[in-house]
């Protein structure tokens, strides 16, 4: 058995193709909202470049991101027997992520999304692969579970996960949901929010949740009285609401950019897995969250969701720079 870690994710894998568009328009409505991408139908469209990047995904990024900040991180995935799979395994290696719970399927093929990229925003072509999942009951003890993106038809594996968890009250468990996650709802996955102790989302996910609207500010008074110790909801250009036990907020602008975003994608895991991971590291909230969106804001200035991820000691220098 594997010695225990610092850090363990747990959430699908994927393979991304990134496609970055030349010919397209994005279409709002009269308030700037419910946007979508259009392209002309039944035609030949050129795009600027294509880029593979193996080992993303919710939980891959937080376990490179707190690998990079020199925790000891592991991930607990899916993956096919095929060439993407051994890519995965070997990407992770690579960034110093344990495999030791990466499970390869025969006769499976690896998830493989595919990024629509234009003017530093994206569109993710989704579909997850039904693995037959089965929760890792014998990981050795960590001391941070943090828990992601995942497919659906996976309830019972949550129910393993809660079960583990409530067995183990000493684990710091962080919960940032993916759609399966949102979509089954908030009663199926009761266990879990109440023994969360950081829980993340951004605004719109909030209100899909709890299904009502308003400011950050009542979302997470509602999100916390659903069990999570700490509440944490981005807000994009707005910056981060946080809200913990005792009623004590904590509210951030967000990090200035650093040049114009190549692609956005990645940055809310680069905040929340950087913000469980600092905590980890003995930081405050207020002090983990300013190392979050630090990390953030490099992310975004490179293509895919790990490549901008920076490590502790410029974290530290940047957030002691940062006077907020």
């Amino acid at each position: 058995m594997s010695a225990p870690r610092d850090f363990v994710a747990i959430g699908d894998t994927v393979f991304d193709e990134f496609i970055f568009l030349k010919e397209a328009q994005v279409l709002c409505d009269a308030e700037g909202k419910s946007c979508a991408l259009s392209m002309s139908w039944g035609e030949k469209i050129p795009f600027e470049k294509a880029i593979l990047l193996p080992a993303v995904g919710n939980a891959a990024n937080a376990a490179v991101a707190a690998a990079r900040m020199g925790l000891s991180a592991a991930l607990v995935t899916n993956v096919g027997d095929d060439i993407e799979g051994t890519a995965v395994v070997d990407t992770l290696a690579k960034e110093h992520v344990g495999t030791e719970h990466v499970v390869r399927h025969a006769g499976t093929q690896t998830n493989h999304h595919y990024v629509l990229s234009f003017q530093s925003e994206r569109t993710i072509l989704i579909k997850h692969e039904k693995y037959p999942y089965a929760f890792p009951k014998d990981i050795p003890t960590p001391r941070a579970l943090y828990f992601s993106s995942i497919a659906e038809g996976t309830e019972s594996y949550h129910d393993d996960a809660a079960a583990y968890l409530e067995a183990h009250p000493e684990i710091f468990f962080a919960f940032q949901p993916g759609t399966f996650q949102i979509r089954v709802g908030k009663e199926r996955l009761a266990r879990l929010y109440a023994r969360t102790d950081i829980f993340f989302c951004n605004h719109e996910e909030a209100e899909r949740i709890l299904g009502m609207q308003g400011p950050v500010e009542g979302l997470a008074e509602a999100l916390h009285a659903l069990g999570p110790k700490i509440v944490c909801i981005t807000n994009g250009r707005g910056g981060v609401y946080a809200r913990e036990s005792d009623g004590t907020t904590v509210t951030l602008p967000m990090y200035p950019d650093i040049a114009p975003p190549v692609e956005r994608t990645g940055a809310g895991d680069a905040f929340s897995s950087t913000t469980t991971a600092a905590m980890l590291m003995g930081h405050s909230l207020k002090d983990a969250m300013k190392r979050g969106a630090i990390n953030s804001a490099h992310v975004v200035q490179k293509v895919g969701a790990q490549e901008g991820l920076v490590d502790a000691a410029t974290l530290d220098t940047l957030a002691t720079a940062w006077s907020v």
